[in-house]
């Protein structure tokens, strides 16, 4: 009789292994759940020792220039190194796969079929190894996990457990629709904050263009016309002349600036204070905050739904969630749930959530009906996203465009003050002429 081994989860989230002895891969995985365990691996004993051969032969480095037998092709390809695939392109290739593997096509064969027809060279390549590895004797999920940069813990667990479960269709279409969802409140957000970062931009290119051009050309007339010139006008003509004098230096320390801006939030506490800064910026922080929230909930409740344990799924939606903040409430709820307790507690502790979020979360606790409560609220959430980037649009647009208003119309006041001056004492001397006269 066969031997297997096994990689399962117990009810607190711990890793357990062993062996048994069955007559097949799926008797095994039955024994395991019987034990009270969730299995995440079961492999035969012999065909483990077989890939871990394989696996040590492939990480044995070749030699430079070294040739296959029977050919003259040499292989300059390295794993990974083909770049990334868009989540746009890996979306539709979920979708699709979906479709096909819901239509009854076997999914070795729906792999073939978009590896044939798909154009990013990247996923292509993907496609071909996910294949292969099929064939090899490996299972979905695993040929997934070989490439983490493509595929998340996220979307290898769903898969994991949907081939444990029986329904992988079913799996892949819901990681499909979240994908989707998620690209599509990802697109929302950014053609809100389109117009502000648009407007900024022009405003610098307006300052720089007064600043280097216009500006230089006043203080040659003024000089000629031996004007006295007001203070404010004085301190924008400094300024004229830092920018133009020293425009590389000026340059630089905007890079400079940017540069040690990226190192400080890489740093823990500079991740966390942006991060927190995030969700309580005004106008544009409850845009995120409630776009932390939605993914959150969805997350979790289509980990849940699909079959993934509680303890394993909010290990991912916690390494998953973008946001430190975020992340540290989620930690905190695994630790509760891992003691016994209830997702609620921790939630309302936090200061993250919404009271209406953990009422929801707390009536599904209670009626048993946790995931489809969490997709309830992701759904509701989405709605709000919409409404909250059409506040935050309405409400920059007039901020932006008084910018830009200040910005211009200083410098240009600040030319026309000594013209102004000048017009006041040329009228003052032409009446004190008439008086004597």
């Amino acid at each position: 009789m066969p031997k297997f081994t096994y990689v399962a989860l117990d009810s607190r989230g711990n890793e357990t292994k062993g062996s048994i002895e069955v007559a097949s891969q799926n008797e095994a995985i039955g024994r395991v759940k019987e034990m009270g365990l969730f299995p995440t691996k079961i492999t035969e004993a012999e065909k483990e020792k077989s890939t871990d051969k394989k696996a040590a032969k492939s990480k044995a480095p070749a030699r430079p220039g070294a040739k296959k037998k029977g050919g003259m092709n040499i292989n300059l390809s390295i794993p990974g190194m083909g770049g990334k695939v868009k989540p746009k392109i890996l979306m539709t290739f979920t979708r699709q796969l979906a479709t096909l593997v819901d239509a009854g096509l076997p999914l070795l064969r729906g792999l073939r079929v978009l590896e044939k027809q798909e154009r990013n060279a990247t996923l292509k390549r993907i496609l071909g190894d996910l294949a292969t590895s099929i064939e090899g004797g490996s299972t979905f999920s695993e040929a997934l996990a070989q490439h983490p940069k493509t595929f998340n813990k996220l979307f290898v667990n769903m898969v994991k457990a949907g081939e444990l479960g029986g329904v992988l269709e079913v799996v892949l279409k819901r990681l499909a629709e979240f994908s989707e969802k998620a690209q599509k409140i990802k697109g929302k957000v950014k053609a809100a904050l389109f117009y502000p970062v648009a407007v900024m931009i022009v405003a610098v290119g307006i300052m720089i263009l007064l600043m280097c051009f216009v500006v230089p050309k006043f203080k040659d007339v003024f000089a000629g016309m031996g004007v006295k010139m007001p203070g404010f006008t004085l301190l924008v003509m400094a300024i004229s002349d830092a920018i133009k004098n020293n425009i590389l230096m000026t340059m630089g320390l905007i890079v400079v600036l940017v540069v040690i801006f990226l190192l400080f939030i890489k740093t823990k506490f500079g991740r966390r204070l942006w991060d927190k800064f995030q969700l309580v910026m005004p106008a544009i922080g409850p845009v995120i905050s409630k776009v932390a929230i939605s993914r959150f909930a969805r997350t979790l409740g289509t980990l849940v739904t699909s079959g993934v344990p509680i303890l394993q799924a909010l290990t991912i939606v916690r390494e998953t969630a973008g946001n430190v903040i975020i992340s540290n409430a989620v930690t905190k709820i695994h630790e509760s749930v891992k003691e016994g307790e209830t997702i609620t507690a921790p939630m309302e502790g936090s200061g993250v959530f919404p009271p209406m979020v953990i009422s929801m979360v707390d009536v599904g606790e209670q009626t048993g009906a946790l995931p489809e409560m969490l997709l309830r609220i992701a759904d509701d959430y989405d709605e709000q996203v919409d409404n909250a980037v059409a506040a935050m649009t309405s409400l920059l647009e007039p901020i932006m465009i008084i910018f830009l208003a200040v910005i211009v119309g200083s410098i240009v006041i600040a030319m026309f003050l000594p013209l102004i001056a000048m017009i006041t004492n040329l009228s003052g001397e032409g009446d004190g002429g008439k008086g004597k006269e």
